[in-house]
């Protein structure tokens, strides 16, 4: 199953962090209309997110309480089906997330600026390992910094468990 190391951060806007990118000739890859469905499973997160009209079911596990945040993830792309309608037979919805999301790509790092309906403005990153767990860190840790995404509060959730928080107050 393929790995990532991640990150997301709360900001109040993308505008410090578009500059840095143009500054480092980080370039703005497309924009991503995304809808993302949850469905209730017995552990990890099961999503099917649609994308500029394709659909991919996402699986992924990670450990939010462990010191670095790296998530086991599995994609698999639906064709000529409606996804949600076969799934919703024996899946329950937990909720749904609508974003765009602005997509940069550095170095087998994604870089998401992303603006989710009812939670406002984020930032994520996710390096993909590629040559194992220290290179990756490595690449990650060199865009921490380049981000001055060091001294951030980072959001070990979910947006669908940021989204169902918001909802329950």
């Amino acid at each position: 199953m393929p790995k990532n190391l991640e990150i997301k951060v709360k900001l109040s806007s993308h505008k410090e962090v578009k500059t840095i990118l143009t500054k480092n000739k980080i370039h703005f890859e497309r924009l991503l209309i995304q809808k993302d469905i949850y469905y209730k499973v017995d552990r990890g997160l099961l999503k099917l997110r649609i994308e500029n009209g394709k659909q991919t079911l996402i699986f992924y596990d990670r450990n939010e309480k462990s010191k670095k945040r790296w998530s086991d993830y599995h994609l698999l792309e639906i064709k000529n089906a409606d996804g949600n309608e076969y799934l919703k037979r024996f899946l329950a919805v937990l909720t749904i997330v609508n974003k765009k999301r602005e997509l940069y790509l550095f170095n087998n790092t994604r870089i998401h600026l992303d603006y989710v309906k009812n939670l406002g403005y984020f930032l994520e990153l996710e390096t993909r390992v590629i040559n194992g767990l220290k290179d990756a860190e490595k690449r990650f840790n060199h865009l921490l910094d380049l981000l001055n995404l060091r001294d951030k509060k980072e959001i070990r959730a979910s947006y669908k468990d940021l989204l169902l928080d918001k909802t329950k107050k």
